[in-house]
């Protein structure tokens, strides 16, 4: 919203102050002028032409006979013309005047306060509504309020508009939570209690079976925690010098069994070394979050193309795969907590849906981010930002 229009509080203020004070002094002083104007006219019209004529050659000086003077004065204006007490005519003038304008500056002071009462009526209305949970509530900007105001509301519809945003997030997030937590919970005890009934034996291999539905509750747990923590902005980074490159190498080593079962091929092409002052666990847990995406949703493609390029402020790695890609529209939603796609990223293929999430929120702590394109020829391209820090010198 342009902010040609608006004033700022100090100037919007100080403008219909300063107004309302000089209009009142030159509405009262013009009312005297009028009055005295109209009064002459008035005398000297009804006055004889031949005392009018006397009287105007001793206006321009009076010295010339004084007496006659004040007697041409006194005759037209009368005796108490100059009168010097409260009582006199003048006085009486100012006190009419004054009392007069008085419901005028009224009705003009409160009209010219007017936006301003008017943009904070709607900011307390809107805080009320808030106040209640309603988080969809909108402030519109009133004409000719000060510049500060707008601002405040513009700012306000922006927190608003967050907290709505947050709001939904949070409860799809706490039916999505429940579900997936209910989901290893509910089979693990529906396991211990089929051998508690004598339907199943209390073998190794059931109890394998509830030790595997545990430990995946176990790390639902601890990938919100992290999400927790990086919400508070208490995630701790442990940082260290470390070289991305071996890092990727180190991770596509560790996924190797898994890449060559599925038949699927991890590259990485690099510039140079890559040297950074990073959380050597964090980082690797983002490179293996997002080639285990790609040997779970992208296998298909068979290729799993890893650049790491050197940036003027940092790095970028991108990781590009060959598979079916996902819909544009879901594109913004993929760094979201439980969210997955429809179509070829589905549920039945694993995961617990934090797993790019927990990637954004480690990006973030770097300082750096992560998001996500389709690639020219098919595919998805997901890039990682990482901003080099220097670390501080004693």
């Amino acid at each position: 919203m342009s902010r040609l229009h608006y004033q700022s509080l100090w100037r919007w203020i100080c403008v219909r102050i300063l107004a309302l004070a000089i209009g009142t002094v030159v509405v009262i002083a013009l009312c005297m002028w009028l009055r005295f104007a109209i009064e002459n006219l008035w005398v000297l019209h009804h006055m004889p032409l031949s005392i009018r004529q006397e009287f105007l050659r001793l206006h321009g000086n009076p010295e010339l006979n004084l007496v006659r003077f004040h007697q041409i004065v006194d005759e037209g204006w009368g005796a108490r013309y100059s009168d010097p007490s409260i009582a006199s005519a003048d006085w009486i003038m100012v006190g009419i005047l004054v009392v007069v304008m008085i419901p005028f500056i009224v009705l003009l002071g409160l009209k010219a306060a007017r936006p301003l009462s008017a943009q904070f009526s709607r900011l307390d209305d809107a805080a009320g509504a808030v106040s209640k949970g309603d988080f969809r509530t909108r402030v519109e900007p009133v004409k000719n309020a000060p510049a500060e105001l707008i601002q405040f509301t513009e700012d306000f519809n922006i927190m608003m508009q967050q907290l709505a945003g947050y709001e939904r997030e949070l409860r799809a997030s706490h039916v999505a939570m429940a579900h997936e937590l209910r989901s290893p919970l509910t089979a693990a005890v529906g396991r211990l209690q089929g051998m508690l009934d004598g339907v199943f034996q209390p073998e190794p291999k059931q109890l394998a079976m509830v030790m595997k539905q545990l430990l995946h509750l176990n790390r639902l747990i601890d990938e919100l925690h992290l999400l927790s923590l990086a919400d508070a902005g208490q995630l701790n980074l442990s940082k260290s010098q470390l070289d991305l490159v071996e890092l990727l190498r180190e991770r596509v080593a560790w996924l190797k069994p898994q890449a060559t079962a599925a038949g699927m091929t991890l590259s990485i092409t690099a510039e140079g070394t890559g040297s950074y002052l990073g959380d050597p666990f964090r980082l690797g847990q983002v490179f293996g979050i997002l080639m285990d995406n790609a040997l779970r949703y992208a296998a298909i493609g068979k290729n799993l193309d890893i650049r790491l390029q050197r940036q003027v402020s940092g790095y970028e790695i991108t990781f590009r795969d060959s598979g079916p890609g996902v819909d544009v529209d879901f594109l913004p939603l993929m760094f979201d907590r439980f969210t997955r796609a429809e179509s070829s990223r589905a549920r039945h293929s694993g995961g617990s849906g934090l797993g790019l999430s927990i990637a954004r929120a480690i990006c973030e702590a770097h300082g750096g981010s992560i998001s996500a394109s389709l690639a020219e020829n098919g595919g998805l391209l997901i890039s990682v930002r990482l901003p080099e820090i220097q670390p501080a010198t004693q």
